[in-house]
Formats: C-alpha cells, structure tokens, sequence
C-alpha cells in the first residue's frame, strides 16, 4: 500500500469502513503438517520507523504476563516468582526469529517485569532489540517531578541500559480518584513539569522515540494530536487499542473509549506511527465460540482465531509494531509463524471479519481485557475471573435462557452455578461487591465495575432462586 493509497484509506475509516478494505495481497498458501505448524515459512516482517530508520519487528513481545514458576502469567498469578529462566528461554527464541521489540512498564508483573526483561535482554548485544517502557504515574504519590523522575531512573537501572528506544506517557485518557481525565492528565506530566523533562531526556540522547497510549477520555488524545500540529510538542509514535471488533464497536461497548477507526485515522493523517495493543482484546478474541471459529475455518481452515486477530492488526500501512502478551512458549512460537512473514488481510477477508464483529458485538459482554489493573480488590474479589466466566459462557452459548425447555433450562441453569463455583471461588464472587469504586478509576477500559457486578450477582441470585 503506497501512501496515497494509505491516506484515502484513511480518510474512508473515519466514515466507519475497515482500514483493510484496500488490501490486495493474495492469501493462498499450501497447507502445513501439525509438525510444520510451528515453523515459520520465511522470516519476520520487518516495518521501518520513519523517524530513526529503525527496522521493527512486526510482531512486539508484551512483557506484562510473563510465566511464573507455578503456571500461569504473573498477571493472573500475583504472589508468585517469575519464571525468569522460561524469560531468558522465550526472549532468545524471539530475538533469534526476528523479534526485536519488547515492551513493558514499572507497573507491569507487579512491577517486577522491567527487572525480569532488562534480565533476559542484557544477555543480548544492545543493537538486537528496542525497548520500550513507560511513565506509569498512575498513584497520587507518583506525581511529583522527583517521584516521576525517579521512576524514569529506576526503569533505566533495572533494563540495564542508558537509554529508552520508545518511552511513552502510559495511558493519557485515564482518571484518578476526585479528578476528571484533564486533571489527572495535567497532574501526571504537566504540573509537575515531567513531560518537558522528558522531551530534554531526548534531546539528551536518553530517550530516542517519546509518545504515549491511550484509554479514555478522546478530548485527551485530540488535545496532544493539536500540541502536535501546532509544534509545541513531537510524537514520534502513538499506542492505540486496534482489533476488528474495537475497529467500529468500542464506542458502543464503552462509551469512555474511542473506535479505532477514528485513532488510525487521526494518526495516519500526520504520519505518526502506531503500535497495537490489545490486539486480541484482553485474549477474548483467540477464544471464540464455536459459530464464529466455523465461518473462520470456512475462510481458512489452518488459521486459528488468534491469528485472524494477529493479522488484522498488522495488516494498516502505518503500523510499526503489534504487541502480544505471551506467557508459554507455544504462543511465541505460533504468533512468529503469523508475522513470518505476515500475509495481510484481503478484502474478502475483512469484510468476514466485520460481519464477524458484529456477531461478536451483539454478545454484550463486558468490555474487560484481564489487564489486572483493578485488583487487588480491597474485598477480596476476583473482578477479572468473574467477568471472564460471565462473558465466556455468553459468548459460548452457555446462558441460561427463557427460551429453551424447561429440562433444558434447569440443566443450564444448573451447569452455570456449578461452572461459577468452579472458575471463580464463592468468597471472591460478584455478591461480595460493596460498591467502593475504588476499581472505577483503575480501568483502562472505564468500565463501571460496580454496576457490572451487581448485575451479574443478580443474575447468579436469580437462578439460584429458581431452584
């Protein structure tokens, strides 16, 4: 895609069309053994950054669930010790197949994943890999210019480094308790004069790439694109959610967040290069119900759900990284098999894909990525597990409804209070919520977690009385 082609492209996503409708490349490939599947067919597809030159891989290693000696991802699993030899396993199988872009964060594992990567990295000659980490001042107590500077000292020390390839502001968009977005805005970087401390680390030479990630309040976003125009302030790269169904739907899910399609726009109207987040949605797309993952299998029998998502992320012209939060191995592995290369989206494809949100949109499940952000509840509950049972059995066919039979009905009925018992444990269920929104102004997403629980527990209390 040439760039003229990229910005009537772009122009046409504001009108709320996907951004893959003018790609063209034929998808055709011979079908692969079980044993092949995991080998890929040529190498990484590489994106250049206009401004430095840097050739980024495609396909970006997300440090925030990084595997823990008991199973499961140090997101999920808060008490327990990284895995720091499956890290340095999983980082050199990367960087030897064409991944050389990591993200992370002082937040991310508990804070502990700038540690485990600069870890796993500095076993590897600098110039192999970028890194990327972020300002996440997200506490009260982090705001002062010392404090943020602080944090900005600690990330270089524990990624054994002296420089940040790609430093961003995390999560501009966001509230804080008793402040509206504006005010913790202001209060995280300009206040406190940090942002204009940042831009003179890069001028420094200690930040090569300086940008930031959105969630929330567009007025934020639309705000730092006009500092941009107007040279007050240079974004050499934005990080935006992006999947096919956040595409047209994340207005409608949320109304806190913004459709892709107008961010991808925006973006590509300046030239400024994007990374992908949350391509999978929190991991809701790479588990589909059966229904959707039919019509895929129809499209192409080989490909699994995640990498549908994985190649429509990385499909747009402009996109410089997609990133993947990747605990085991076996995800590293089939996602570099998806960018190696990458074989875009063709048309016919896309439009399957946005029938395919629209399905997925009319589920109405709750718009929550795993992203841990919210816990630990002062309560004890366990917020991501119970939304993820709720929208799992939704988007599974397992709801009890009052359109079945009445055997049918009880044996579903039965099934799901036996099933919630089972994912989430009682004293940590939606029923044990008081309503402290202490978890509101946590979530990137800006889901009213209150009001959610409370729905669900109502719809657990009311099966159990039917009994």
């Amino acid at each position: 895609m040439n760039r003229r082609d990229f910005i009537s492209h772009a122009t046409a996503a504001v009108a709320g069309t996907s951004l893959l409708l003018t790609a063209c490349r034929n998808n055709s490939r011979s079908a692969k053994t079980a044993q092949e599947y995991y080998e890929p067919e040529g190498e990484m597809t590489m994106r250049i950054n206009p401004n430095t030159g840097d050739r980024v891989s495609l396909l970006g290693f997300g440090m925030m669930r990084l595997p823990v000696e008991s199973g499961g991802s140090a997101r999920e699993n808060q008490d327990a010790q990284i895995d720091q030899q499956m890290v340095n396993d999983m980082v050199d199988y990367a960087i030897a197949h064409g991944v050389n872009y990591f993200d992370t964060s002082p937040v991310y594992c508990q804070g502990l994943s700038e540690q485990s990567t600069g870890i796993a990295l500095a076993r590897h000659p600098r110039d192999k890999y970028f890194i990327a980490t972020k300002l996440s001042n997200f506490s009260l107590d982090t705001w002062s210019c010392s404090e943020s500077q602080a944090m900005f000292e600690r990330s270089l020390e524990y990624l054994q480094t002296d420089y940040i390839d790609y430093m961003l502001l995390h999560s501009i968009g966001g509230t804080s308790e008793g402040k509206n977005a504006m005010e913790t805005f202001y209060g995280r970087y300009m206040d406190n004069g940090i942002l204009d401390w940042l831009v003179e680390q890069k001028r420094q030479g200690r930040i090569r790439n300086l940008g930031f990630s959105c969630h929330g309040d567009i007025s934020i976003f639309d705000m730092m694109l006009k500092w941009h125009d107007e040279g007050r302030y240079h974004w050499d790269f934005v990080q935006i959610q992006l999947n096919y169904v956040d595409w047209n739907y994340a207005d409608e899910n949320n109304a806190r967040n913004t459709d892709a399609s107008y961010l991808y726009a925006e973006l590509g109207k300046r030239g400024i290069p994007v990374v992908i987040m949350e391509p999978l949605l929190g991991g809701r797309l790479a588990k589909q119900p059966a229904t959707i993952v039919h019509e895929m299998k129809k499209m192409d029998i080989h490909l699994t759900p995640a990498a549908w998502a994985f190649r429509y992320a990385g499909t747009p012209q402009g996109v410089l990284s997609v990133l993947s939060g990747m605990t085991y191995m076996e995800h590293l592995q089939e996602n570099c098999v998806t960018f190696s290369p990458l074989h875009p989206i063709t048309p016919e494809e896309d439009a399957m894909l946005m029938r395919l949100a629209d399905e997925i949109n009319a589920m109405k499940t709750v718009p929550c990525t795993a992203c841990n952000y919210c816990m630990p509840c002062p309560y004890g509950i366990n917020i991501p597990a119970v939304f993820g049972y709720y929208n799992k059995c939704l988007t599974e066919g397992m709801m009890p409804t009052s359109d079945i039979t009445d055997s049918g009905f009880r044996k579903a009925r039965k099934r799901w209070l036996i099933g919630y018992d089972r994912h989430v444990e009682r004293i940590r269920q939606a029923d044990h919520c008081i309503a402290c929104n202490r978890c509101i102004t946590q979530c990137p997403q800006h889901i009213d977690i209150p009001t959610e629980m409370q729905h669900i527990d109502h719809f657990a209390e009311q099966l159990k009385q039917s009994i």
